[in-house]
This record gives C-alpha cells, sequence and structure tokens, in this order.
C-alpha cells in the first residue's frame, strides 16, 4: 500500500469579507501516484493548490508532509520540502536561455560568490538525458516550443529534486502528439517513485492518466476514487450534479453567402518574422470555420488584425463585401461579435460590475441604451440589458451590482459570451471561448455557438482544444508559422492528422 505523502485534514480558505473557497477539505495524496484533482470552476482545486505550495495562506485546518505537521509561507519553503508547481502560464525569462532558467535562484556558487557553472551544467545535462527531455542548454527561451517551454518547467523543478509535481492545466496549448509525450513522462516519473497532482478540465485525459481522481464541487470534496472502470459521464456527474452532454449535436451545415473573408494578409514584426504569411480564408453564413494551430504560429496576430489592435503590412479583410481594414475598432465592432481568449484582461473590467460588463459596447451601439439624448446613458435600459444577459445565458450570481471578478469562471465567461451574441448575428470572431472551462460551462457555451450559427451567423472559432474543433467546425484550417497549410473536413480526418499539420507537416506527409 503506498505511504501518504500530504495529508490534509479540514481545510478551511475564506476569501474575505465571506467567499468559502474550500470548505472542510479532507484528502491524502499516496506516493508515487498520479493523483487528478476535478472540478467545475471555482469548486476550489486551485486554491487548494495553492494553500499546499505556499502561495495562499489558509484560514483552518491541518497540512502533513511525510506525516509531519507543517505550513509553508511561500512557495521556496514548498520547493524546500520536495513540492514543485508548474502553473499554466509559465514561470520563465523569455531572454534567458533553458539552462539559465532551470538554475535561476538556486545558483551553485563557489568562495567569492564565483558561479560553479560546470557543475550545475552537467547536473541539468545529465537530467535532461535520464528523462529524455531532448533540450539544448543554449537556446533561447523565446526561440522554443510552448512544448518545450514546459519540459522546461518540469527540469526546473526536477533539478530541485522535488518528490511532488502539481501540474495546473498542462496540455492546454499541446498538440495531441505532444501530450502523448508528456504522459509518458509523467508516468516514467511515477514509476521513479514521484507523485504527480495533475488538476485537468479534460476528462479523457484525466481518465488516461490517473490512478486515483479526486472531485471537488463548490469547495468541498465529493469524492476520492480509484481509477478503474470510470468514464466521463460518471465524472462529470461528480463534478456538477447532473449528465453531462460531451459531443455537441448539430445538424449539417448549409453556408450561404460568404460573410467575412481575409485576403492575402501579411504582417512582419519588428525583427522581420513573417507572423502571417498571405493568410486568405473565408467564412460563410451558417458556417462555423475553425482554425487549429499551436500557439505561436499567427493566430493571436490574425485575431488583432481582425478586431483592429494590429496593422497588417497588406492584405484586405471585409465583412459583407464591406472593407473593414481600414476602420476604426468601434466601427469594426459595429458589424460583429468578440469574445477574446483572455476573459479577464481583455474580455471584462474585473473591478466593475455585471451591470458596466453587460453593456460595454452595446452603450456605443445599442440605441435603447441611450435616453432622450445619444450621450445620455439609461440606467433602466442598462438594467433591463443585464437582466437578460443573466437569465438568456443561466449566469449565477447573487446581485448585478457585484463586480464581475467575484464570479467563478465559467460565469464570468458566460456573462462576456451572452454579451457578445447579444450584439451581433452577423459575424462572430471566438478565440478559445472555452478555455479553462468546466465541462458544464463548456457544454453551455458550445451549445450557444451551434445556435449562432443555425440562426445564420458565420463563424470563425479559434480554439487550442482539438475536441472543441472537431465537435464545432464545418470546415477547420491549420495554421503553421502564419500561413494556412490545411483546409480539412472535420469529419473526413482525425486529431493526429490535424496534429501533424500542426506541427508542420505538409498535404501528402501524414501516414
Amino acid at each position: 500500500m503506498a505511504d501518504p505523502i500530504i495529508s490534509i485534514k479540514s481545510l478551511l480558505k475564506i476569501y474575505p469579507p465571506s467567499t468559502v473557497a474550500v470548505d472542510g477539505v479532507d484528502l491524502v495524496i499516496n506516493s508515487g501516484q498520479i493523483h487528478a484533482v476535478i472540478g467545475e470552476n471555482g469548486a476550489g482545486k486551485s486554491t487548494l493548490m495553492k494553500v499546499i505550495y505556499g502561495l495562499t495562506a489558509k484560514t483552518d485546518g491541518e497540512i502533513y508532509i511525510n506525516n509531519k505537521k507543517t505550513h509553508f509561507s511561500n512557495p521556496q519553503e514548498a520547493v524546500n520540502a520536495g513540492i514543485g508547481m508548474v502553473h499554466q502560464e509559465f514561470m520563465l525569462i523569455p531572454n534567458y536561455t533553458v539552462y539559465e532558467n532551470v538554475i535561476l535562484g538556486t545558483e551553485p556558487v563557489g568562495r567569492f560568490n564565483i558561479l560553479k557553472k560546470e557543475q550545475s551544467r552537467k547536473k541539468v545535462r545529465q537530467l535532461i538525458e535520464e528523462y529524455n527531455l531532448n533540450l539544448q542548454l543554449d537556446s533561447i527561451i523565446n526561440n522554443i516550443s510552448v512544448a518545450a517551454q514546459q519540459k522546461v518547467e518540469i527540469l526546473k523543478l526536477l533539478y530541485r529534486d522535488v518528490n511532488v509535481l502539481i501540474l495546473d492545466e498542462p496540455t492546454a496549448v499541446l498538440t495531441p502528439q505532444e501530450i502523448e509525450d508528456l504522459f509518458m513522462r509523467l508516468k516514467k516519473l511515477r514509476d521513479e517513485g514521484r507523485t504527480i497532482i495533475f488538476i485537468s478540465h479534460k476528462l479523457d485525459e484525466v481518465l488516461d492518466l490517473s490512478d486515483i481522481i479526486t472531485v471537488m464541487r463548490k469547495g468541498k470534496k465529493i469524492t476520492t476514487l480509484e481509477n478503474k472502470n470510470l468514464s466521463k459521464a460518471d465524472l462529470a456527474r461528480a463534478m456538477i450534479g447532473r449528465d453531462v452532454v460531451f459531443t455537441v449535436k448539430k445538424d449539417k451545415a448549409s453556408p450561404k453567402d460568404v460573410v467575412f473573408s481575409v485576403s492575402n494578409l501579411k504582417y512582419k514584426n519588428e525583427q522581420g518574422i513573417k507572423l502571417l504569411d498571405n493568410i486568405s480564408l473565408e467564412v460563410r453564413a451558417g458556417e462555423i470555420v475553425g482554425v487549429a494551430g499551436i500557439e505561436g504560429n499567427g493566430q493571436y496576430e490574425l485575431v488583432r488584425s481582425i478586431i483592429g489592435l494590429l496593422t497588417p503590412d497588406s492584405g484586405e479583410i471585409k465583412i459583407n463585401d464591406k472593407r473593414i481594414d481600414k476602420l476604426n475598432i468601434l466601427d469594426r465592432r459595429k458589424e460583429m461579435a468578440y469574445v477574446p481568449q483572455d476573459r479577464k484582461n481583455t474580455g471584462s473590467a474585473q473591478e466593475l460590475s455585471l451591470v458596466d460588463n453587460s453593456i460595454m459596447t452595446h452603450h456605443r451601439i445599442n440605441k435603447n441604451l441611450s435616453g432622450a439624448r445619444d450621450y445620455i446613458l439609461s440606467r433602466r435600459g442598462a438594467r433591463d440589458l443585464t437582466d437578460k444577459l443573466i437569465n438568456k445565458f443561466e449566469v449565477i450570481s447573487e446581485s448585478k451590482s457585484q463586480p464581475i471578478k467575484s464570479l467563478s469562471g465559467g460565469n464570468q465567461q458566460r456573462l462576456i459570451v451572452g454579451r457578445e451574441f447579444m450584439l451581433s448575428d452577423n459575424f462572430i470572431l471566438l478565440d478559445n471561448p472555452t478555455r479553462g472551462l468546466d465541462v458544464g460551462s463548456i457544454e453551455f457555451i458550445q451549445l450557444e455557438i451551434i445556435k449562432k450559427r443555425d440562426q445564420g451567423a458565420a463563424v470563425l472559432l479559434i480554439s487550442a482544444d482539438l475536441d472543441e474543433l472537431f465537435g464545432l467546425s464545418d470546415r477547420l484550417l491549420v495554421i503553421h508559422e502564419g500561413k494556412i497549410i490545411a483546409d480539412k473536413d472535420p469529419t473526413k480526418t482525425n486529431k493526429e492528422e490535424i496534429g501533424a499539420y500542426m506541427l508542420g507537416a505538409e498535404a501528402g506527409d501524414y501516414r
């Protein structure tokens, strides 16, 4: 029987004044296992990990590490005790090398504080070879792939000889091939006696990787299960208390006239790197066109060019045969709905109320929000719009006046998606609309996207989630190094082929 490496007893975390994030949780993490922690947004799983790792102070309860009562005041104390965490947003310095990032903060020095460079380089090189990480010590972080950067984060923890690795949504930006490679390495670490705590919303991956699964809901631990004969439906039911539809049902698309088009779009950055390399695409009314690609291959620049935050070097962007690439952002927004990938920094104003966030852009376009004069906002109109949005998109909230930051991630996204979907039925630009959401919120938002398509909207969907792209897209494009290199019917391809294109395979290369 495995020995407990972390034991948690009656753990309580309350954020002032009265938000209970973790509610009396008891949990045992055994050594030498991969233990998944799953739950809806706001279930408390990330807060629980932050308390364990010393990022957040507990309100009450006890934590035992190797049967010794412990309290970490900061992450460095956790690392010293053998517990490390790889965050969803990597903690790397882009201009430093792999080697420099790995040893940063733990540089071995001798007399007169002179760095023992050869000694530390030898240790890092040995770890790379031992775990077959395929990294070059002197590669600049900015110049390596996202998957390689993730390996560097894991290497940092191995260099510090941690026994417990906490991984927060580690597959969010990886291709199927890279996920398979990561899982192989994690299982190797487990087999060598290390412990992995795996946080993910992707239930297929949880079932594929984990030995033990803990389900949380509304701050409480619902159950801990051995991963034997479990299904996605079992886990989803435990997470949200009802059955969930995993495969979005939709009728075959009946595309009509072209609504949105991009022609010969080009853009180079200040270093002369082609980030958009002659991009051309079309989206028709009643059609969802998906765009797959590893992050950093031009998706970000494509979205910014469409919305007006970036000026391409050449090319045209049209909506309903009207050029918009010369218009300002507000005039473009009159023609489209836009759901950005970063709901906290781009999609909302976190400190402001639900009303303030609901009327964004509407207040400049929707005449129902104007009073007797165009420049006077109707408070009643703003409240009515917010009520309608909250009801239609099932946003769980206590008050329209509460700040949006007080909502769970899923409810924040429902409000943002609702605001945008109530803005336009014409062209909808979606940039990772369900990233980081739980299965219940994903199901709801994806069904709303299908409804929009069926009502005749043209939808361009950029997503890092291949399951989402295959489930929603009527056509699937692949972008690599700023080029569209594949245009596929999702019903006539598979994730492995799309993953190969994402890694740069040319037509005919995939087997």
